[in-house]
């Protein structure tokens, strides 16, 4: 397809062409595989997996979270497909299901999206000043100076943000190749049947509770695809190409995860000892690699991480900027603005970037504790907005409602993978509210009233939605 067709694609869908169209299909795998970043999300949350459920948590934990994973990326494939628009989950879900679910799912996801920009580069600049042994005070100083980063690369140019996304894919394949190989090479302590051994740190020593507890590492991890979509409207051919983005980026994301996460495990060695230290993942590498190399493997993760912050912001601008079109915000007629020099929203990136800052800022301050239950949103309220369209998908067919489908389907299938998709989602859900953890429950119970609470109180008379309906496409 040319520009052109792209263009006329987007109108028959209520929309003018203002973004930069720009990426091809690597950039938009890459930028979807940036965000999953297999290196961030394993050296972050592997601590976690391994005291609560060990190595079977991640040896047979990981496998079966990305098997979920996949139905998920595969039943949005097919919504990014049949409706390629910026903002997608909140456009899906507008036709689908009406205004309201639209602007649920869309403010929904963007807690979710202000989480993971959070998370990710406050994870960066602390491990960034552990790592320089800067001590915690430098932590807000570097996280500002990340954010900083981010806004104005993204402010400038999505082909620079394209091309740094295509680096990123490059340096995680790369990186996570060197690490397995060296720790296959150096590390390697125990055989494979280690995997299936069970363990647990939880004090009421209940393994299976604990065996949930440790997917939450694959399932923090294997988030974000969804950027793909988002960057539709900057996507050349976005029908075919945004689907193979989402869908590639989670299928190579669990199969380097589960090289890397298999490696280190391999190499534990002492299990009591590695599950106890303070960062279980640099343990396995200081005691395979040595000091020295145990160092630059955190600094490749340092780097995987800064790329993954970069793509979050892409993405979390573009749905700011989309549902913002729609009158869906509070000052939308300024967060919908697009700079004509750059084709870039810069009051989008703005916000993008000022509430994870005031995020950090405010809950940092309090507790560890209540900042990671905080940011527990990043995988939490992402979920119940995947859930949401692919369910309301659903519906939608067995009404007969949607009948257009786009290039990249599933065919009869479909209807099938969504339904387990939904289910999947739900299950990350319940084991995101599993004892110790059952703040994290609770605080995506809290927003999901919040937001349909403001919605009533504030959107139901404001919000009209989309501009078109599903029955004129």
């Amino acid at each position: 397809m040319t520009d052109r067709d792209d263009a006329a694609q987007l109108a028959r869908l209520g929309y003018a062409q203002e973004l930069l169209r720009s990426m091809g299909g690597f950039s938009s795998f890459a930028l979807s595989f940036s965000i999953i970043s297999v290196l961030t999300g394993v050296f972050s949350t592997y601590k976690t997996a391994i005291q609560a459920g060990g190595p079977a948590g991640l040896g047979i934990g990981w496998p079966l979270v990305c098997a979920g994973t996949l139905l998920v990326a595969l039943a949005m494939a097919e919504l990014a497909s049949a409706f390629p628009t910026a903002g997608a989950l909140y456009h899906w879900s507008a036709l689908l299901g009406g205004a309201g679910a639209g602007w649920m799912v869309a403010a929904t996801n963007l807690v979710g999206q202000v989480a993971i920009v959070a998370a990710i580069d406050f994870a960066c600049a602390k491990a960034l000043a552990s790592t320089l042994a800067l001590g915690a005070h430098a932590n807000l100083p570097l996280f500002f100076a990340v954010l900083a980063t981010h806004a104005l690369l993204n402010l400038r140019s999505i082909r620079i943000v394209a091309w740094l996304n295509d680096l990123s894919a490059t340096v995680h394949v790369l990186g996570v190749a060197l690490l397995v190989g060296l720790l296959a090479v150096f590390g390697r302590a125990e055989p494979l049947s280690f995997l299936g051994r069970g363990y647990t740190m939880r004090a009421d020593h209940a393994y299976v509770l604990g065996f949930l507890n440790a997917l939450t590492l694959g399932m923090w991890t294997m988030t974000g695809f969804d950027a793909s979509a988002h960057a539709s409207e900057e996507t050349h051919d976005p029908a075919r190409r945004a689907p193979r983005g989402i869908v590639s980026s989670v299928a190579v994301s669990a199969i380097a995860g589960y090289a890397l996460v298999v490696a280190l495990t391999l190499a534990i060695g002492d299990l009591p000892k590695i599950a106890g230290d303070d960062d279980p993942a640099l343990a396995i590498l200081r005691g395979a690699l040595g000091e020295r190399a145990g160092r630059v493997a955190m600094g490749a993760a340092i780097v995987a991480m800064w790329f993954c912050g970069l793509s979050s912001v892409t993405s979390a601008s573009r749905t700011f900027y989309a549902f913002a079109r729609d009158d869906g915000l509070p000052f939308s007629r300024v967060l919908r603005r697009v700079s004509a020099r750059f084709k870039t929203p810069p009051p989008a990136i703005a916000v993008a970037v000022l509430l994870p800052c005031a995020l950090v800022v405010v809950t940092s301050r309090i507790s560890d504790g209540v900042f990671d239950a905080v940011t527990s949103l990043a995988t939490t309220a992402l979920y119940v907005s995947y859930a949401t369209p692919i369910a309301l998908g659903v519906r939608a067919r067995l009404r007969k409602k949607w009948t257009h489908r786009g290039p990249w389907n599933l065919g009869r299938a479909g209807v099938a993978v969504a339904c387990v998709a939904v289910a999947y989602s739900a299950f990350v859900l319940v084991c995101f509210a599993i004892p110790p953890n059952q703040a994290y429950g609770e605080m995506i119970a809290g927003v999901e009233l919040a937001v349909v609470a403001l919605y009533f109180a504030w959107a139901r008379r404001r919000f009209r939605g989309p501009k078109i309906d599903l029955a004129s496409l």
